[in-house]
């Protein structure tokens, strides 16, 4: 969707790489006059992007209060509506305009790529070849595409290389402020070809460098970006298996054998800055709005301990994910979903609070990495036990765990089957909320997330037995989706309704394309 919003007057002055890699070019960047947007850099413009797009994907309102309760890594220690689906619409609204922002000012790298009148300035400096340039950006918009898609289901949407009628977002001269609604089929299918696209340029100029330091993921690697695109590829055509089996397969099998993560060092993350204003999100809301209303849920905590699912070892990454308790240094998770008037029954120091490795202010966010890949590739191959050891292996050496532990762990890791490679997949996505929520929805894994009816909490409190079960407040089971923005049913109303015509009622409970 276009939306008016300067990516010259927006500054994100993201000291930018006052994340620690600062560069001279990069500080010049900062420095342009915001008056005159011809002089602004590409470049410039592309940090700004990835740091958007990565603060809405991991902002408070849709990944703490919402997918990241709803895939039961948080549980909520005082307000606990959310926890049990009462998501207010803001969060949608919120999320929706900060991503469709980020796109449209990725799309301007690309329309300053094209332009005659700017294609040779778009090239100056450390920013690279228009073809390269292109398709990293290609990368970043099908990232951004497939999450919203994720979480809404038809959305509107924008395509390089695909010229449909239906693909309308992004629109400008004339600006286009009522686009049409595509449906998610076609917006997968034409995201694996973008994915497809993009990554074999950049396979094919694998050895060149494209917007230097000022691209925090890769800092510019174009190689590095040829397997992300190629890794993402993976992801969604696996998503799509059981609704286009020939499609998925072929695209699966192209991205294998091109070339996808092999390691953690190919990972994709955005790293935040120890210095304001640039700290990562987590750290932004229980550090300096010092909110403590986030706390580790039980059920992955109980997880790690090696007492709720299918693994019995204690997991070292038990100490990455959260904190002991400050009052006897163990570990005690928030009770999951608790009714709103014992929501506040543990004080926040007889809870685990997140662990200083994800709150950390230059927290690194992860947007794909190694382990998930090998998981993906160990589910294709009917549960392969190498490559599931290998995702198992990959997440422990990503949180630190030291090689000892490592050893010991993988030595009482069960065989591969269905639900020990998906569990391991769920621990493994820790904090990266929309993907393990939509995992959730694609697979039913894990199976010991807490359920309606099911007990979250028995003990003892004021001198009395309780009993608390899982009721929700809206729907019987996790989120399908989350509803459109209020304004689009004002602003962009008749798409909105052939959306909801199409898609089903714009409900929580509604299924999208790929789970229904």
């Amino acid at each position: 969707m276009k939306f008016k919003t300067s990516i010259y007057t927006q500054a994100l002055a993201f000291s930018l790489l006052a994340l620690s890699s600062c560069s001279k070019e990069v500080f010049t960047e900062i420095n342009t006059d915001p008056n005159r947007p011809s002089a602004v850099s590409t470049p410039y413009i592309l940090v700004s992007a990835e740091k958007q797009l990565v603060n809405a994907l991991r902002s408070e309102d849709i990944n703490y209060r919402g997918a990241q309760l709803f895939a039961q890594y948080f549980s909520q220690n005082i307000y606990t509506d959310q926890s049990r689906y009462q998501v207010p619409t803001g969060y949608s609204d919120n999320y929706w305009t900060a991503t469709y922002k980020a796109l449209n000012n990725l799309n301007e790298i690309i329309k300053l790529n094209t332009d005659e009148n700017t294609k040779a300035f778009a090239t100056a400096g450390t920013a690279g070849t228009n073809v390269n340039q292109i398709a990293i950006v290609r990368v970043l918009k099908a990232y951004a595409f497939h999450s919203l898609s994720d979480v809404f289901g038809d959305i509107p949407y924008e395509s390089y290389g695909n010229k449909d009628v239906d693909f309308e977002a992004l629109q400008q001269n004339p600006d286009n402020l009522t686009p049409k609604y595509a449906a998610q089929e076609k917006i997968y299918k034409d995201i694996l070809n973008e994915l497809k696209q993009a990554g074999d340029t950049l396979i094919k100029y694998k050895s060149a460098t494209t917007f230097g330091s000022s691209d925090i993921i890769y800092q510019g690697s174009n190689e590095k970006w040829a397997k992300f695109a190629n890794s993402l590829r993976l992801r969604l055509a696996n998503r799509i298996l059981s609704k286009d089996a020939t499609l998925a397969k072929s695209h699966i099998d192209d991205a294998l054998a091109k070339g996808v993560f092999t390691s953690n060092a190919d990972n994709a993350a955005f790293k935040y800055s120890s210095t304001s204003p640039n700290e990562a999100p987590l750290y932004r809301a229980t550090v300096i709005a010092n909110r403590k209303d986030f706390a580790v849920s039980n059920v992955i905590i109980e997880a790690l301990q090696g007492k709720r699912g299918p693994f019995t070892a204690e997991d070292p990454r038990l100490a990455k994910y959260a904190k002991p308790t400050t009052v006897d240094g163990t570990y005690f998770g928030q009770p999951y979903g608790l009714p709103l008037s014992a929501g506040n029954i543990f004080p926040v120091d007889k809870i685990s609070l997140p662990g200083d490795a994800i709150n950390a202010a230059n927290y690194a966010e992860t947007l794909q990495e190694y382990a998930e890949v090998a998981f993906l590739i160990a589910e294709y191959k009917n549960w392969d036990q190498a490559s599931y050891e290998s995702g198992v292996r990959a997440s422990l050496e990503k949180w630190g765990v030291s090689s000892a532990d490592v050893t010991s762990y993988l030595a009482q890791l069960p065989a591969a089957n269905k639900e020990n490679v998906l569990t391991q997949k769920y621990l493994a996505l820790y904090n990266q909320g929309i993907e393990s929520w939509t995992e959730i929805r694609r697979t039913g894994y894990p199976l010991f997330l807490i359920k309606k009816g099911d007990v979250t909490w028995s003990g003892v409190f004021d001198g009395k037995p309780v009993s608390y079960t899982f009721t929700p407040e809206v729907g019987d089971k996790i989120p399908s989706r989350l509803v459109y923005p209020l304004k689009e049913q004002s602003t962009n109303k008749t798409n909105y309704q052939g959306a909801v015509a199409a898609q089903g009622d714009d409900l929580i409970t509604t299924k999208i394309w790929w789970n229904k």
